[in-house]
């Protein structure tokens, strides 16, 4: 709601130096929240943008019925733009979001050092630039630090609160308590690139560009990964574009040039794409290609995959067996049923076998009584499925998932006991989620035949399962299989025999890093959790995801991609490994970084 400019608000008159994307959702922020706005571009047309958004988001407000159409008026009036910086001499904050240049902001902040009151509090809205560096350029350096606001700013919560060895402790209460007045969730941090959102946030996005870069994956199978596996709302190479390649690259010189993780090393494509103007969507192309500049609408280029294209040609895959009991293998099973396919369900015994099936009847029950499935449509799937605790049933299936334990000698010994029972032709598929698949291939005689089906947990609800090829899969079987998931209702993804696949290969190294962070006590286990939730739009922080997965299952997952890979900066956070080695392993054990009820 518009509120009045009242003196009891922290910072009555703040003024904005900058008035680009940012700088305007900033002024909008503070003018809607009650409080005089001087606005200061040195360019004209910036101004005369910057009321043409302000215009345009208040008759929005009147539309949703959040305004009236005075308070509107007087939001508007509350906000006046001017090309001289001396125009900020009676301002109680001065936000600057000038462009990501050391030299600029420093020479921004010593004119302003020379007209500013006193008490007034200088922020910097820099994402990569030191903090004190740029405080460094006044003489009255307790009184700056930084206010690093998301973009839209009126949408994001998240505000972090940055602040040098030298900035005072009055200085951050006042932009703390300003962040709070204006409805936003502060985080107060120490001053290094990045911070903690975009710290943990640009690692994560520049894996995922050398991804892309070394054909592992193409883009629009990496985004739909992490979209559908994380359920975040953007893909890592959309966000990109939307952030903007060049200001990726600047955030990934900062962060490396201070940690000299080679994680954090812009990947060799950011730099290309700068080169080539390509800078996402301001530019109408990045690693997609837009409608023109400033779209967000992605058209067709010759890396998109041509719909029209025929499929190559694949196996018929009527029956299926499925070999394990727990909760992967059960969720399988419904998937295929629930699709049509007659599923033989193997246990290690007839008695284990009957209690998934009994699990997954359960879980048929629940969408029955959710509506989300007939009772007709649950008996037929229960129809379809036979248990058994001995293997010999597979020899009539034309696909065997295999979903035991995640060790590699039992999967091995599945796959040697497949390869005996199973006809020539049968596609033999493991649900691995960190181990190499060519090792279960390898285990076989028929290796053209082997290829990873990577379901998420759980799988009936979750949409991804990533199609995983070595370097002795068959064409005619990857096709089969991605055919096959298309078919059940999921989106498949292609990817190599590398180990995490795609998302496990994203997702635990920026956990990793998240540990390192509160490891290093730069920030709390509910601070990191916040900023990635309401700057990052993830569903959960990083501590709920790893107490949720268990930490023993994510430093073993960890374990293996620092193994495989041999970076540095995969190894496991040591915090991570002791708490394992202390039983703490999440909400499976009553506590992991949190303490949970056990039920």
């Amino acid at each position: 709601m518009d509120r009045h400019p009242s003196t009891a608000h922290p910072c009555p008159t703040v003024a904005i130096i900058g008035l680009g994307t940012m700088g305007t959702g900033i002024a909008e922020v503070m003018a809607s929240s009650g409080r005089r706005v001087i606005g200061v571009d040195i360019d004209p047309h910036a101004a005369t943008t910057a009321h043409q958004a302000l215009d345009r988001a208040t008759r929005r407000g009147v539309t949703r019925g959040r305004l009236t159409e005075e308070q509107r008026q007087e939001t508007l009036a509350r906000f006046r733009t001017h090309q001289d910086l001396a125009a900020v001499s009676e301002a109680d904050l001065v936000v600057e979001v000038v462009p990501e240049n050391l030299e600029l902001k420093r020479e921004v902040f010593a004119d302003l050092d020379r007209v500013c009151r006193p008490d007034t509090v200088l922020a910097t809205g820099t994402i990569a630039l030191s903090v004190t560096r740029i405080s460094a350029a006044t003489s009255r350096p307790d009184r700056v630090l930084g206010l690093h606001f998301f973009n839209p700013a009126p949408a994001m919560r998240l505000v972090e609160v940055v602040s040098t060895v030298l900035t005072s402790e009055e200085t951050t209460a006042k932009a703390t308590a300003l962040a709070e007045d204006l409805g936003k969730s502060p985080v107060e941090v120490g001053d290094r690139p990045g911070f903690v959102a975009d710290g943990l946030l640009f690692g994560y996005l520049n894996q995922a560009a050398a991804m892309y870069e070394s054909r592992y994956a193409s883009r629009e199978d990496i985004d739909a990964a992490m979209r559908l596996g994380c359920g975040l709302p953007m893909g890592p190479l959309a966000l990109l574009d939307l952030i903007g390649v060049d200001t990726a690259r600047t955030v990934l010189e900062a962060i490396y040039e201070a940690s000299r993780d080679r994680l954090h090393a812009p990947a060799p494509v950011l730099k290309q794409l700068s080169a080539a103007g390509l800078l996402g969507r301001k530019s109408g192309r990045g690693f997609y290609t837009y409608a023109g500049p400033g779209s967000a609408a992605v058209v067709p280029d010759a890396r998109t995959p041509d719909p029209a294209a025929p499929a190559p040609p694949g196996r018929v895959v009527g029956s299926v067996g499925v070999v394990g009991s727990g909760t992967m293998a059960s969720g399988i099973t419904e998937v295929f049923a629930r699709a049509g396919h007659p599923v033989l369900l193997v246990g290690r015994s007839g008695e284990r076998a009957e209690r998934a099936l009994r699990r997954l009847v359960g879980s048929l029950d629940r969408s029955v009584a959710r509506g989300r499935l007939t009772a007709a449509e649950r008996d037929r799937a229960v129809g379809l499925v036979s248990v058994s605790g001995a293997p010999d049933g597979l020899a009539a299936v034309d696909l065997t998932v295999e979903a035991v334990a995640e060790e590699l000698t039992v999967k091995q010994q599945v796959f040697q006991t497949m390869d005996k029972v199973c006809r020539p032709g049968t596609v033999l598929a493991t649900t691995t989620s960190s181990l190499p698949v060519i090792a279960c291939a390898r285990a076989t005689g028929r290796p053209r035949d082997v290829v990873g089906m990577h379901f998420f947990n759980p799988a009936p609800a979750m949409r991804l399962v990533e199609v995983v090829s070595t370097v002795l899969t068959s064409e005619e079987v990857t096709s089969t299989v991605v055919g096959l998931c298309a078919s059940l209702g999921k989106h498949p993804v292609r990817c190599s025999d590398r180990a995490g696949f795609i998302v496990n290969a994203l997702l635990f190294p920026y956990l990793n890093d998240a540990v390192k962070m509160v490891q290093s006590h730069y920030a709390t286990v509910d601070d990191v959790d916040t900023a990635m939730r309401l700057g990052g739009g993830y569903p959960m922080g990083p501590f709920e995801l790893l107490d949720v997965v268990g930490l023993d299952v994510s430093l073993a997952i960890q374990r293996v991609l620092h193994q495989e890979f041999r970076e540095p900066g995969l190894a496991p956070a040591p915090l991570l490994e002791h708490l394992v080695a202390a039983g703490c392993l999440g909400r499976k054990t009553g506590r992991g970084f949190r303490e949970h009820a056990r039920h």
